[in-house]
């Protein structure tokens, strides 16, 4: 069973579009849980902050009256895996987006994925391809 990555207070405000300071803020309130890693630095579970991006994930209203299409690789943590023998269901927190794909459970295990991973969800037309960053498995 792989680990759950754990990310640095840099990598969790990257993820959640907010500052440094914002996530220490969180972790100093008990918001976040963290703790000190090896080295000392304060890292933050994965599936922790994967549960706080989804509870947290609020849509910035667009001001305009146009219809803009979305980007097309959208970065974001594992929330739920919902799987059975041949299918998985895969839901994703991508800032403010959540993203739901179907695929293979073999895909799945392949790509190690669960809450609190980090994947990236590529939208083409009606399907979504969920890829894990190189070097991260």
């Amino acid at each position: 069973m792989p680990l759950v990555p754990q990310f640095r207070i840099a990598d969790a405000a990257r993820l959640l579009g907010v500052s440094d300071d914002t996530i220490r803020r969180r972790v100093d309130a008990g918001v976040l849980p963290s703790r000190p890693d090896a080295s000392n630095r304060t890292v933050i579970d994965g599936a922790a902050l994967a549960a706080f991006a989804r509870d947290h994930a609020d849509a910035t209203p667009d001001p305009s009256d146009v219809r803009r299409s979305a980007r097309n690789r959208l970065v974001g943590l594992v929330t739920a895996v919902v799987a059975d023998t041949v299918m998985a269901q895969v839901e994703m927190q991508c800032g403010p987006h959540r993203v739901v794909s179907l695929m293979s459970a073999e895909a799945v295990d392949d790509l190690g994925l669960e809450p609190g991973a980090l994947a990236v969800a590529v939208i083409k037309s009606t399907n979504v391809v969920v890829e894990i960053p190189g070097g991260l498995s």
